[in-house]
């Protein structure tokens, strides 16, 4: 049964799945066009088993569902909002310093 998190945590759900730059190409090949993994695998230049961690993490999240195709799974944004939302991330002016580094970024995969 699918529920609707609360904001917080589709925040942090958002912020796990753009940690990793695979998964940010993943979504916006996905804000593109529904498709199924063998595509995906191909066009991200990936490995099938390493696509399939990936979407298994989106599908975690809750930012991607499937929907069975004879016998192919098609993936999909969950929410067609999603695809706007990371229009506006990648519109945004991010305030970086050149001399410095994320605190996070050596434990977490932070910046």
């Amino acid at each position: 049964m699918l529920t609707v998190a609360p904001d917080i945590e589709v925040l942090a759900r958002f912020g796990r799945a753009l940690a990793d730059p695979i998964r940010c190409r993943l979504l916006l090949a996905l804000r593109e066009a529904p498709a199924y993994p063998s595509d995906l695998a191909e066009a991200l230049g990936i490995s099938r088993t390493r696509l399939s961690n990936h979407l298994a993490c989106l599908r975690d999240c809750g930012l991607v569902v499937t929907s069975p195709d004879g016998r192919r799974t098609r993936y999909e944004l969950a929410d067609e909002r999603l695809g706007t939302a990371l229009d506006d991330l990648r519109s945004a002016v991010v305030a970086v310093e050149t001399d410095r580094t994320c605190p996070d970024a050596e434990t977490e995969g932070c910046c």
